[in-house]
C-alpha cells in the first residue's frame, strides 16, 4: 500500500496498520494550496503512478480529504483505488463496531460522507470488494440514488434517537442510585481501556491499535475514602476527526456530556503529546464540555523514555498525575484526585412544596436533580437529589418515607426528623431562607 501525504506520516501509517494494511512507501509534497485536478501537482501525481507500479501497491491513501473529482482523477491515473483519511477512519470504525448501535452510527457517518459524492460518480460507487475503504453499509446502499440514501439516513437518525432516549432512561436510573459519572476521554490508543481495566477489573477489550474501543462500557469504580462512582470508557479522539463521526456518535458521546468529571488519559510517551492534548480539547470544546472538572492522567509511565519529565509535567498540570495502567504506579493518587474532583455527594430527598413557596421549588430545579415531580391539590410533590447544604435550607419541606403522591407525616413529625438529619449535614443547620408554606 502506498501513502501519499504531506504531514502526520507516523499517525497515518498507524491508521493504515489498524485497518489491516501494510505501508510500502511514502510520498510528501509541500503545497501552498491543493490543486484542483489531483490535489497534488501533475508531476507528483505521475510520480505516484510510477511508484504504485514499482511497489505493486493496490491502494493510495491521502492524509487530507479529497474531492470526488480528485479521487476519480487519481484512480484513472494510477489504476488503483484512492481514498482519503476520512474514508480510512470510517473503514476502521466499520471493522470495530460490534453492537447494533455502533453499526448504526458508523453507517450514518459513511452515508453522510457518501451522499455529496454521488454526483458524477456513476458506476464507481457500485464496486464492492475486500480491503480498506470498501467496507460499508453494503452494495445496495452504494448503488441507491440520493433520495433513497436520504431516506436511509433519516431512518438511522430515528433509530439513534430511540437509542438516546434509552440511554437517558439508563442515566436517570444511575442517578437514582446516587453514583456520579466519570468519563474517560483521550486520544486514540492512549490506554483508556487498559486504565479502566486497572481501576475496575472490567476486562474491557484493550489492544495496541487505533480506535480499539467504539462502544461505551460503564463500570463501578472505588475511589479514595470509600467513595464510589461510575467510570465510562468512550471512543478515542484523533486529529482531523471527521465531523461525520462526531455527529454520528453523538449518542455515545452523551456519556461525556453527562459526566460529572472527565478523566483525560494522555500517552506520556508520545513525542507529539501536546498536539494530541489540543486535538482532544478541540473535540471536547465542540461538545460543549470543556468547562467540566478534569483530571489528567499521564499514562504509560512505565514505557516513557524520560519518566522524570513525565512526573514533572504531571506536577505542573492542574489535577495532573503520572500513572502506569500496566504496573499500577500512581493509581492510588489518581483515585484520590478523582474523589476530590467529584462534586459534593448528593442526597436523595422527598419534598412537599406549597404553591406559595415558589422560591424553594425554583432552588430545587436549579440546584438539585429532580427525579420525579407531581402537582397535587395544595402542593408540588418532588423527589430530588440535592447537596446537603440545600437539603438543610429546605428542611421544613422534607417528607420522610414517602414519594410524590404521598401525604405529609402527621403533625410534622417526619419533617422534624428529616430536618434534624439535614441540619447536621448542612453546615450546622443554616436558617431556612425560603419564604412561604407552614411547617
Amino acid at each position: 500500500m502506498l501513502v501519499g501525504l504531506d504531514d502526520d506520516l507516523d499517525e497515518l501509517a498507524e491508521l493504515v496498520h489498524s485497518a489491516g494494511g501494510i505501508v510500502v512507501g511514502l510520498l510528501v509534497q509541500p503545497l501552498e494550496r491543493p490543486r484542483a485536478a489531483y490535489y497534488i501537482g501533475k508531476g507528483k501525481a505521475e510520480e505516484v503512478k510510477e511508484l504504485v507500479w514499482e511497489l505493486s501497491a493496490d491502494i493510495v491513501v491521502f492524509d487530507d480529504e479529497l474531492t470526488p473529482a480528485q479521487a476519480r482523477n487519481l484512480e484513472k491515473l494510477t489504476g488503483v483505488r484512492v481514498i482519503d483519511r476520512t474514508q480510512l477512519i470510517l473503514d476502521i470504525f466499520a471493522q470495530r463496531a460490534r453492537t447494533k448501535e455502533g453499526k448504526l452510527q458508523v453507517e450514518l457517518a459513511q452515508l453522510t460522507y457518501l451522499l455529496p459524492r454521488l454526483v458524477g460518480a456513476g458506476a464507481e460507487l457500485s464496486r464492492l470488494g475486500g480491503g480498506i475503504g470498501t467496507r460499508g453499509p453494503g452494495e445496495t446502499q452504494l448503488e441507491v440514488d440520493r433520495r433513497r440514501i436520504r431516506r436511509r439516513i433519516a431512518d438511522i437518525r430515528r433509530e439513534l434517537a430511540e437509542v438516546r432516549r434509552t440511554r437517558a432512561v439508563q442515566r436517570q436510573g444511575r442517578r437514582r442510585a446516587g453514583l456520579p459519572l466519570i468519563a474517560l476521554v483521550g486520544y486514540t490508543n492512549a490506554g483508556k481501556s487498559t486504565l479502566m481495566n486497572a481501576l475496575t477489573d472490567a476486562d474491557v477489550h484493550a489492544q495496541d491499535l487505533l480506535f480499539a474501543t467504539l462502544d461505551p462500557t460503564i463500570r463501578k469504580v472505588e475511589l479514595a475514602g470509600g467513595r464510589e462512582a461510575l467510570l465510562a470508557d468512550t471512543v478515542g479522539f484523533i486529529r482531523k476527526l471527521p465531523h461525520q463521526l462526531v455527529a454520528a456518535f453523538r449518542a455515545t458521546l452523551e456519556e461525556v456530556e453527562d459526566a460529572d468529571v472527565l478523566l483525560h488519559v494522555v500517552d506520556a510517551g508520545r513525542p507529539d503529546g501536546d498536539q494530541e492534548i489540543a486535538a482532544v480539547e478541540a473535540v471536547l470544546d465542540e461538545l460543549g464540555v470543556l468547562d467540566k472538572p478534569m483530571v489528567t492522567a499521564f499514562n504509560k509511565l512505565d514505557s516513557a523514555a524520560r519518566p522524570r519529565a513525565v512526573l514533572e509535567r504531571a506536577q505542573s498540570t492542574p489535577r495532573g498525575v503520572a500513572v502506569s495502567a500496566l504496573t499500577g504506579d500512581g493509581l492510588d493518587e489518581l483515585r484520590a484526585m478523582l474523589a476530590e474532583a467529584l462534586p459534593v455527594a448528593y442526597a436523595r430527598r422527598r419534598f412537599r412544596i406549597p404553591y406559595d413557596a415558589g422560591a424553594a421549588l425554583a432552588a430545587l430545579k436549579e440546584q438539585g436533580r429532580v427525579i420525579e415531580l407531581e402537582y397535587a391539590e395544595d402542593a408540588v410533590l418532588v423527589e430530588a437529589e440535592v447537596e446537603p447544604k440545600l437539603a438543610g435550607r429546605l428542611r421544613r419541606y422534607v417528607v420522610e418515607g414517602a414519594g410524590p403522591g404521598a401525604a405529609a407525616a402527621p403533625d410534622g413529625a417526619a419533617s422534624a426528623s428529616a430536618g434534624a438529619r439535614s441540619t447536621t449535614a448542612a453546615d450546622g443547620g443554616a436558617a431556612d431562607d425560603f419564604g412561604g408554606g407552614a411547617e
